[in-house]
């Protein structure tokens, strides 16, 4: 049995819908002391304002294609419709019409893409390297070049606009270029999450209860929406937002046995009343946050651990559940209905990597399964991922 260089898996799962539990949560309209500290992850670097913004120290890079570059393991993917989009990996960015069919190299450099983001067809970027520089394109990635800066922390790159995007509190006016740090309250876990200029969302665990604080004036004030007890501790958070008002909150619980427990929430007033989307408690991590010890039972995604959250619209989420002990580690869940109810599908993909996820509405979207010996590789839906095709294997990573 070869060794396993990764701890993302998931298991087989059957076609399963659970009807959702929605509760109201306990809402709090008290401002709550704001602190300009970053979240524990932003702060393992420094974030820079505009006057201290380095200039990008990227080398050259070339564009244009390269028949001679290898497309080995995939790192980062955002589709710009259900047909177009890019890939990255270690020192290129390519481009499919034709989901994911056919590739072609647009660019190379040195540094790993991290992330990418599409704003429309035309106009994209691409987080690269150690130092996360900033690369754009405004002609579909004919041309990809440095903007200059650096993206402050590894947080969800967003663009709201050309010049406007976000990443955890981070705010940049100017397509990249610098960055300012917004408002975040003390405590929190993972990243916060800025839908725009004015709304922002952020969770943390306070004392034994778990809590979500929502901001409307872009963090100078904060307002506790959500309150939970919880026995299980909170190891991270995941949120997303399709909307203003909108909001998805994945809490991260305790892990053991190759297994993480964690929850899922959803919010599209504002914080007013909250679905429960997932509850995966786990016999290694314990009961997931916000529920008590004897709570096995609820709408549950496959896999014993977590994987990438996305989020297409209010009413449209997919998640991949991950199981490090199975032969075929990787399957995707979804909901069409705001979390109402949770479809778990019956296919199960090899790859004991990070899968990626690319959604583009109810029925299209993108899957890439990664591994250490074995190619990535790409599927399709275009039936909301009751069936995957396989349209594309990359080049082996040795």
């Amino acid at each position: 049995m070869r060794i396993k260089k990764s701890l993302m898996l998931l298991s087989l799962a059957a076609l399963v819908v659970f009807p959702g539990c929605k509760s109201s949560g306990s809402a709090s309209e008290t401002s709550v002391p704001a602190s300009t500290t970053p979240s524990p992850v932003e702060s393992s670097k420094p974030t820079p304002t505009p006057a201290s913004t380095p200039t990008s120290s990227s080398p050259p890079a070339s564009q244009g294609t390269s028949a001679s570059v290898a497309m080995k393991k995939v790192t980062a993917v955002r589709l710009a419709d259900p047909k177009a989009g890019w890939i990255g990996g270690d020192g290129w960015l390519a481009h499919t019409d034709n989901a994911g069919v056919d590739w072609k190299v647009q660019y190379t450099g040195k540094g790993t893409i991290r992330q990418i983001f599409a704003l429309n067809g035309q106009e994209a970027w691409a987080v690269q390297g150690d130092s996360n520089n900033v690369l754009a394109t405004t002609d579909g990635g004919k041309s990809w070049s440095a903007t200059g800066g650096h993206l402050p922390s590894s947080a969800f790159l967003h663009f709201v606009s050309k010049q406007e995007a976000f990443s955890g509190n981070a705010q940049t006016k100017d397509g990249g270029k610098t960055w300012t740090t917004l408002v975040v309250p003390e405590g929190i876990s993972g990243d916060s999450y800025f839908h725009d200029a004015k709304n922002g969302w952020a969770a943390r665990q306070k004392g034994s209860n778990i809590e979500v604080l929502r901001t409307q004036d872009g963090g100078q004030h904060w307002s506790t929406v959500m309150t939970k007890p919880t026995v299980a501790s909170v190891t991270g958070t995941i949120i997303r937002s399709a909307g203003a008002d909108d909001a998805w909150i994945a809490f991260i619980g305790e892990s053991g046995m190759t297994q993480t427990s964690y929850s899922l929430f959803h919010t599209r007033d504002g914080g007013k009343n909250w679905q429960t989307v997932l509850v995966n408690s786990t016999a290694g991590g314990g009961p997931a946050p916000g529920f008590p010890t004897e709570a096995n039972t609820g709408p549950k995604n496959a896999g014993s651990k977590p994987g990438p959250l996305y989020v297409a619209s209010p009413d449209v989420a997919f998640m991949a559940g991950l199981c490090p002990a199975c032969d075929k580690p990787v399957t995707v869940g979804s909901t069409t209905d705001g979390g109402k109810t949770w479809v778990n599908g019956k296919q199960s993909f090899t790859g004991y990597g990070d899968p990626l996820l690319a959604i583009a509405d109810a029925k299209q979207g993108w899957l890439i399964t990664n591994d250490n010996d074995q190619p990535s590789v790409m599927y399709t839906t275009s039936d909301g991922g009751v069936t995957w095709k396989s349209v594309h294997t990359f080049d082996a990573p040795k």
